[in-house]
């Protein structure tokens, strides 16, 4: 055999070769690269799409976080409002009580006052009966003396 039957068999097998791979083994290995792209791909546009709900779901957060402190800091200013409001009326309350218990006060000192006064007067009047009978000894008209005794009494 001579090189040039050699080149012409070598380029049959291999045309046979060819044929055979591009008939046989080709396909399958083309089906599968086809169908492993289109498996990247959907990954790639789940993985786009996950990104954008997962930015979306993080605005959402962020605004009802937002809205939540919004919230809390208005709850915060109504108690506080509410706590100063108790704050003033428990004030008020408390002067009105103390203004109440110091007028009961001053009544009572004003009563014990006039007791005071009276039992006093009773005091005076009963000495001044007693140093006018040491004094006047002699003549004691119970009549006229009741009536100067009470005079002297409403003076005092």
């Amino acid at each position: 055999m001579s090189i040039n039957a050699t080149l012409i068999f070598q380029m049959v097998v291999f045309a046979l070769l060819v044929w055979f791979t591009m008939r046989l083994v080709w396909p399958p290995i083309a089906k599968a690269l086809d169908e492993r792209a289109a498996k990247i791909a959907e990954g790639l546009s789940a993985a786009d799409k996950a990104k954008a709900d997962l930015a979306a779901a993080d605005k959402r957060v962020a605004a009802e976080l937002s809205a939540a402190r919004d919230d809390v800091a208005r709850r915060i200013a109504d108690a506080d409002r509410q706590a100063q409001r108790i704050v003033e009326d428990a004030k008020t309350r408390a002067s009105d009580e103390g203004a109440k218990i110091v007028a009961a006060a001053r009544a009572e000192a004003e009563q014990e006052s006039v007791k005071a006064r009276e039992a006093l007067r009773e005091q005076v009047a009963g000495l001044a009966v007693k140093g006018a009978e040491a004094i006047l000894r002699r003549e004691v008209n119970a009549g006229v003396h009741a009536e100067l005794l009470g005079r002297l009494k409403a003076e005092l």
